[in-house]
């Protein structure tokens, strides 16, 4: 039979995080906000801008789910202390399993409402677009970026997040040199920026043919995407457009024309690429749209810079510039190093189970 005073001792403690979480989503403004916009889209001329409804419609189903959320909780609770009196009258064995299971995953959907609360950045809402690039290490780093692209890409189906991918390099015997992929879903930018930065392969290479241990690196770039391209202005004076053939896999209309595009704004270097879509005025649209994410967070580290004297830039892809190491031998151990947090499963972590590296750098925050 359960333990029935700790399980009351664990809903008190739930009870109290759920509320806090309320608090700190600020709820009731929430509902008079959802009542707001939803007269708005009650006006008659609302669907004559396509943007602006579309952007409506977006805020008023995100925060129509942050309420159900907190109520959702709040209700389940109340059925585990239902379930707990009934234990009282009769210790009914079903029941029991039943409250013991629903308290697990309350605790499970109570962390995650919590760490909601933690999304409190200006972008942390919007989608986000991520740049892989292999660094030190040649074809074993070039391999290594494959491996985090596809650890990326199952975090994404852990998540139900749509991937799609813009650019995309081969390596020049294996893997790939560079990635840039477009991840779409709720809080994508505020979950990933935390995976900005240099992560460490130390593992013995299938690539020497002598067996020996090497370290390889590669960098992860993380820029939010706005969803109304007005808030960040670019000065197309200052953009240089070059097209080229598309590479890589793709078909038969790769390499037949000169649909491939990389935009470069000249004043700050910054450089955006295109290639997937199928026609070049689909890569513009799509690689303006990186290249205004890539300033934008080029500029807000600027902000940080004057504020804070530099806080988490993209540094220099080499050794002891990392913040996060993988090691496969001689034993297993993910690592990070801004918050220790680890895991000794490389492979669960390789297979997109990276959200406690994600809460840990959260919290830290």
């Amino acid at each position: 039979m359960i333990d029935q005073d700790q399980i009351k001792q664990d809903l008190i403690r739930l009870r109290e995080k759920i509320v806090k979480a309320g608090d700190a989503l600020h709820i009731p403004r929430l509902k008079e906000e959802l009542l707001e916009l939803k007269e708005e889209m009650n006006a008659p001329e609302f669907w004559n801008d396509l943007e602006r409804s579309t952007s409506v419609n977006r805020k008023v189903s995100q925060t129509e789910a942050k309420i159900k959320r907190v109520e959702t909780l709040s209700n389940r609770a109340d059925d585990v202390e239902a379930m707990l009196a009934l234990l009282e009258e009769d210790e009914d064995e079903e029941i029991a399993a039943e409250c013991e299971s629903e308290i697990s995953l309350l605790e499970a959907d109570a962390e995650a409402l919590e760490l909601e609360t933690l999304m409190r950045g200006d972008y942390d809402t919007c989608n986000a677009v991520l740049s892989l690039h292999a660094g030190a290490g040649g074809t074993e780093a070039q391999d290594w970026t494959s491996m985090l692209y596809r650890m990326y890409s199952r975090y994404c189906d852990r998540h139900g997040y749509k991937l799609t991918v813009n650019d995309y390099l081969d390596g020049d015997e294996a893997g790939v040199k560079s990635v840039t992929f477009q991840v779409e879903g709720e809080n994508a930018y505020g979950f990933l920026r935390s995976e900005k930065g240099v992560h460490r392969l130390v593992r013995i290479s299938p690539f020497d043919s002598n067996a020996r241990r090497h370290t390889s690196f590669s960098s992860l770039d993380v820029s939010p995407i706005l969803e109304n391209d007005q808030d960040f202005a670019v000065n197309m004076e200052e953009v240089r457009i070059d097209t080229y053939r598309s590479g890589g896999a793709g078909g038969q209309h790769v390499n037949r024309t000169d649909s491939a595009v990389r935009m470069t704004h000249v004043p700050t270097g910054t450089v955006a690429q295109c290639q997937n879509e199928r026609s070049q005025i689909q890569n513009r649209e799509m690689c303006l749209r990186i290249l205004k994410s890539r300033l934008l967070e080029l500029h807000e580290r600027h902000k940080e810079e004057e504020m804070s004297d530099i806080k988490g830039e993209m540094k220099k892809i080499e050794w002891g510039s990392q913040i996060r190491s993988y090691v496969f031998q001689p034993y297993t151990m993910v690592k990070d190093h801004r918050t220790n947090y680890e895991m000794g499963n490389v492979g669960e972590v390789m297979d997109g189970n990276i959200d406690g590296f994600i809460t840990a750098y959260l919290k830290m925050q």
